[in-house]
């Protein structure tokens, strides 16, 4: 086990301090995801005892680079809100259509993309709303469902090249700078 020290004032419930557990409930993710990133050595942590504590400051930080966007993941977004537009407009057309590109990309892809297509075949079977929040979320998870998107055909040329073109208009904070 790999345990990163930090100066800590234990008291019997401090505030600042964090089980795992908190932490994932912060960071919407699981407690063995913490865990991870524990021994890993992205999140410093204290032993007390045989559990982790771990500095809310920390995980906040945390927090807030994941919530941060590229360039391209704020592309991919405008173009998941344009889809969810034709999404909202034919369900039952682009969920077809997007199934249909599902089973095509099964046949070329494997591994990590191969996730990604079941989790959006999961999706498109289940209540809509859950597709919508997949193609507009700023969430790590919906913006990696967005790189491997099935919604190729949905838009026409000239729609997607709308989308991209206002996008390019459009002044953008990446890493907190205007770009």
């Amino acid at each position: 086990m790999r345990e990163i020290l930090f100066q800590a004032t234990l008291e019997a419930k401090d505030p600042s301090l964090l089980t795992t557990g908190e932490a994932a409930r912060l960071l919407g993710s699981s407690r063995q995801h913490v865990v991870d990133l524990c021994e890993a050595g992205e999140i410093p942590f204290l032993t007390v005892g045989k559990h982790r504590r771990l500095r809310r400051s920390d995980i906040e930080a945390l927090r807030e680079r994941a919530e941060r966007m590229t360039r391209d993941q704020l592309r991919s977004l405008w173009l998941g809100h344009a889809i969810a537009g034709a999404f909202v407009a034919a369900p039952e057309k682009v969920t077809k259509l997007a199934l249909r590109n599902i089973a095509k990309m099964r046949k070329r892809h494997r591994g990590q993309t191969k996730r990604w297509l079941e989790e959006w075949e999961d999706l498109l079977r289940g209540p809509a709303e859950l597709v919508l929040d997949a193609l507009t979320s700023k969430s790590p998870r919906a913006r990696e469902l967005r790189q491997n998107s099935p919604f190729a055909g949905v838009l026409t040329d000239a729609q997607r090249v709308r989308v991209l073109e206002q996008f390019g208009e459009v002044k953008h904070i990446v890493s907190g700078r205007p770009r």
